[in-house]
C-alpha cells in the first residue's frame, strides 16, 4: 500500500492520522504542509480544497480527515484487519492551546 499522509508538524488531526497509520503499522510518507508551500500546493491541487489533513492510499484522496476517519476507510475497505492496539493520542480532535502556540510562533505565507 501506497500512502501519503499530508500533515502539519504540530496538530492534533495530524498526530491523529499519524497515530492510526502507526497503530496498522503502515509504511507512509509524512508530508509537512507547512514548511515547504510545494507541498501545500500539492495537497490543494490533489485534494481540491485547502483543509488538511489529507491522506493519499493507492491514489485515492482522502481530504480534509481525522485520524479516526482513516481507521473507518482502512477498515471498511479491508486494507487492514481490527487490532485492540491503542493510539496513545486522540484520533479525531483538533490542535491543543499548546499545538495552536507552536504554530502560531511562525507567520507562513503560500501564495
Amino acid at each position: 500500500m501506497k500512502i501519503k499522509a499530508y500533515l502539519k508538524p504540530h496538530c492534533g488531526w495530524s498526530n491523529g492520522v499519524r497515530a492510526i497509520l502507526r497503530k496498522y503499522r503502515l509504511s507512509f510518507q509524512d508530508i509537512d504542509i507547512i514548511n515547504d508551500r510545494a507541498n501545500y500546493a500539492e495537497m490543494v491541487q490533489k485534494s481540491g480544497q485547502p483543509l488538511s489533513p489529507c491522506v493519499e492510499i493507492d491514489g485515492v484522496m482522502l481530504a480534509d480527515i481525522s485520524g479516526e476517519e482513516v481507521e473507518n476507510y482502512l477498515l471498511s475497505n479491508q486494507l487492514v484487519t481490527p487490532t485492540d492496539s491503542q493510539t496513545g493520542v486522540p484520533t479525531n480532535a483538533g490542535c491543543s492551546d499548546e499545538e495552536h502556540a507552536k504554530m502560531a510562533t511562525k507567520t507562513i505565507r503560500f501564495f
